[in-house]
């Protein structure tokens, strides 16, 4: 009797053994193994929203703001409480500073999770052409995503590309599938930008028939020409860049705002006529990062403490005519430590459209991804670059469109000053100042604050000097990677 209850017990051990190793080897009842994941066009269009939602944030807030806090168009306000300082300070911006690790990250988990769906996209098979073509533009729009966080990636981490250094100047590390057990290697900037360019094709071929609409919310063939036309502008391929820009200029799709009231729309209620893309968003579940720094609205008194001002040479750059300079900037009666300084002009390119909250502002807008501005100053300032060829022709266009008066007889580098002013005007508070920066190999003196006792001063602030050659315009690889990577090798130089 014994033997039989030591036999019934040792099988009852057996399928306790099996049947818990059974529930280890399954997975969460709220998962299923990636294999699984794309076995219909539903599963693959669930991948794609993910990636829609995963771009969404990794745009605006502080992946955008940082990069104009750096530079030399803003002041720190007395009551910033530190926010952002490291970058706006230099001194103490160092490999371990938070910005740094979130951008990375950021844009290497969106890699990530494009990579897997690539390639898990080749195990779907379509039932009919509908499908076919579905998928394939999903397949397109994976691509570009990659194109994109990869040029955003090697800009903000590598050099700027120099066609004599490119082959070796050290961009970031290539991951083309998903493996968490490979660390990899700095590749060289070259490397990194044909990889860029080789997504970029592919996207253009499985995009193709996507028309491109004023406003849309979804990547088109337009939105592959405007990242290349940036892509080969960023390279310093004229040629190109002017190419593909005029040819989107050229269709007439997205024609440029020509009235106060319309940039305002633009800018403060999302309306897009003359937006290439631009990001879904909805409150309360899909709103996007905000660009909270530049008004700080106290509800409590109706005035504003925000963190950082423009200074006074920064709103002297518009005319009293020109359409943006009411839009892009608002005098505020700005509170600092209970003292209020009427008259003082704020930021306002980012009030926050009001269909996306109720009550005092978020601050959210749909996040613009690639609008026809952008490709009227990458055609003038690329035709610089190309014997005979027409900068003035897009430089005026622009211009006028925003109500200045054209410019005519200009050559040389008064020409040169035009087009970089013009940059500077249309894209200001947008991402692009340090780097347009660094490509003119200019550094910045910051000077001429609105008024000294509102804002923090001194050789880190409002006196700040940097040279062109200052290591710090290029950020550094963050110290996580560099710690947890055995394979990532050099550190950028000054990190």
């Amino acid at each position: 009797m014994k033997n039989k209850i030591k036999l019934l017990f040792s099988a009852f051990l057996l399928v306790l053994l099996v049947v818990s190793c059974d529930k280890l080897e399954r997975f969460p009842t709220n998962q299923i193994e990636r294999s699984q994941s794309f076995e219909t066009l539903a599963d693959a269009k669930s991948w794609n929203n993910g990636m829609y939602a995963r771009l969404r944030g990794n745009l605006y807030g502080s992946r955008m703001f940082t990069l104009d806090i750096q530079a030399d168009q803003l002041n720190a306000t007395l009551t910033y409480g530190n926010r952002n300082g490291s970058p706006h300070r230099w001194t103490e911006f160092l490999a371990n500073t938070g910005i740094l690790q979130t951008v990375w990250l950021g844009y290497y988990r969106g890699i990530a999770d494009v990579n897997v769906a690539i390639n898990g996209f080749k195990n779907i098979k379509p039932s009919d052409a509908s499908e076919t073509a579905e998928l394939s533009r999903y397949e397109g729009e994976a691509h570009f995503v990659r194109a994109l966080y990869y040029h955003n990636l090697v800009v903000r981490y590598g050099k700027m590309y120099n066609p004599s250094s490119a082959a070796t100047d050290l961009g970031v590390p290539i991951y083309l599938d998903f493996d968490v057990t490979v660390f990899g290697e700095r590749k060289s900037v070259k490397a990194v930008y044909d990889q860029v360019l080789s997504d970029i094709s592919v996207a253009k071929s499985k995009l193709a028939s996507v028309a491109g609409t004023a406003g849309a919310t979804r990547l088109s063939i337009d939105a592959v020409k405007a990242l290349e036309a940036r892509v080969k502008f960023y390279m310093q391929d004229w040629k190109g860049a002017k190419t593909i820009a005029d040819e989107l200029i050229g269709s007439g799709k997205y024609p440029l705002i020509k009235t106060a009231a319309g940039l305002k729309a633009m800018w403060h209620t999302d309306s897009h006529q003359e937006v290439i893309t631009a990001l879904k968003v909805s409150n309360p579940n899909e709103l996007p990062n905000v660009n909270i720094i530049y008004l700080g609205f106290i509800s409590a008194t109706k005035n504003f403490a925000p963190d950082f001002l423009p200074s006074q040479w920064v709103v002297d750059k518009y005319d009293a005519n020109d359409f943006r300079k009411n839009v892009y900037f608002e005098q505020k009666v700005v509170e600092q430590n209970a003292v209020t300084y009427p008259g003082v002009w704020a930021v306002n390119k980012y009030p926050g459209n009001p269909a996306l909250y109720s009550g005092n502002t978020n601050y959210a807008h749909s996040p613009i991804l690639f609008r026809i501005a952008e490709m009227y100053l990458i055609s003038a300032e690329s035709a610089l670059n190309i014997p005979g060829a027409d900068a003035l022709t897009p430089l005026n266009a622009l211009r006028t469109a925003r109500n200045l008066t054209a410019l005519a007889g200009i050559t040389g580098p008064v020409l040169t000053d035009a087009v970089r002013d013009e940059r500077f005007r249309e894209l200001a508070f947008e991402g692009f100042r340090l780097d347009d920066l660094r490509r003119w190999n200019l550094g910045f003196t910051r000077r001429l604050p609105q008024n000294t006792t509102l804002i923090n001063t001194g050789s880190d602030f409002d006196a700040m000097v940097r040279t062109a050659s200052d290591p710090k315009f290029t950020w550094g690889i963050p110290t996580l990677e560099i710690t947890a990577n055995p394979n990532i090798g050099q550190q950028n130089a000054g990190w």
